[in-house]
């Protein structure tokens, strides 16, 4: 088993294609959070005020539900976490998410997936939820980022 992973929350499979590559291109471990109820195009209308992601992201607080987790967390010694920028951070889904495990001693490394936004304020939004572990500065990517590019940033890790 790999002592890094590669976590990922993917709601239109973008994150999910640079996710694949950056596991592969590390020789890490690749694991996909599934939300317990799937989003759909409806839920994902940020046009929408009363959309779920809409709602979700204007309550700090709100911890989306989980339908799988990680075996042996423990194992691993650097998690890299994916998704797509919603609203200037990550979705809450990635706070449910680092809040379920001990991250401790850990490195967590955001990566995420925009048309046009960068980071934001993604960092200070995750900083709570990942109590003990070293939170790196992240970085997005665009939908084609390759698998030279991916690890280049990886290896600084």
């Amino acid at each position: 088993m790999s002592q890094t992973l590669v976590a990922y929350f993917s709601a239109s499979g973008v994150t999910e294609g640079v996710a694949k590559t950056l596991a592969e291109a590390i020789g890490a471990d690749l694991h996909e959070i599934k939300p317990e109820t799937p989003y759909s195009n409806a839920d994902l209308n940020w046009n929408d005020p009363t959309s779920r992601s809409s709602v979700e992201m204007k309550d700090k607080t709100f911890r989306p539900g989980i339908a799988n987790q990680v075996e042996d967390m423990e194992a691993y010694d650097k998690i890299f976490v994916g998704f797509p920028i919603w609203w200037y951070v990550a979705p809450t889904i990635i706070n449910t998410f680092l809040e379920q495990y001990d991250l401790s001693g850990k490195k967590v490394i955001p990566f995420a997936t925009s048309g046009s936004s960068g980071m934001g304020n993604t960092n200070r939004e995750l900083e709570d939820s990942c109590k003990g572990a070293d939170l790196c500065e992240g970085k997005r990517f665009a939908s084609n980022a390759s698998a030279a590019e991916l690890k280049k940033w990886a290896d600084k890790f």
